[in-house]
């Protein structure tokens, strides 16, 4: 099979800070319940930590929290290179010292039958964007305060 001929949707990435590097795993619990409904697809995670001195390092997706059950044993090994170090660097330095960051790549597989079919009768996506959660909320709190 071809790349062209493969049901391929967009790809995003999401970068979250976890202040003190504090980790409760309910959102990655979440996040396997996506992959396992075929909603998304996880090319690439990968954690780091700043420290005191501004330093990240790069940690392993096992026992982030220390609890000693792994937490992302699940996503160990799962990495498309299409994240580098560079990527996690820029995303470490959006975070203060003594947080942790996460960078998240996933493609959203259940956009990829669609995007094929609409490239087969001739259409193509010619923009797409994203409106970040924060501002959908503050933009429905007004419209509930207006009406």
């Amino acid at each position: 099979m071809t790349q062209s001929t493969l049901d391929v949707g967009p790809v995003d990435y999401l970068a979250v800070e976890f202040p003190g590097a504090k980790l409760t795993g309910e959102a990655f619990a979440a996040l396997v319940d996506l992959v396992d409904r075929g909603i998304i697809r996880v090319l690439d995670l990968r954690v780091a930590v700043v420290s005191a001195d501004g330093q990240f390092a790069a940690v392993a997706l096992t026992d982030l929290d220390g609890d000693g059950e792994l937490d992302l044993a699940v996503f160990t090994g799962v990495e498309s290179g299409l994240l580098d170090d560079e990527d996690l660097a820029a995303s470490a330095a959006l975070v203060g010292e003594g947080d942790a960051v996460a960078v998240l790549l996933y493609e959203n597989t259940w956009a990829g039958p669609f995007v094929s079919a609409l490239r087969r009768q001739g259409a193509d996506v010619i923009a797409s964007g994203r409106i970040p959660a924060d501002e959908v909320m503050a933009a429905l709190d007004s419209l509930e305060q207006e009406g």
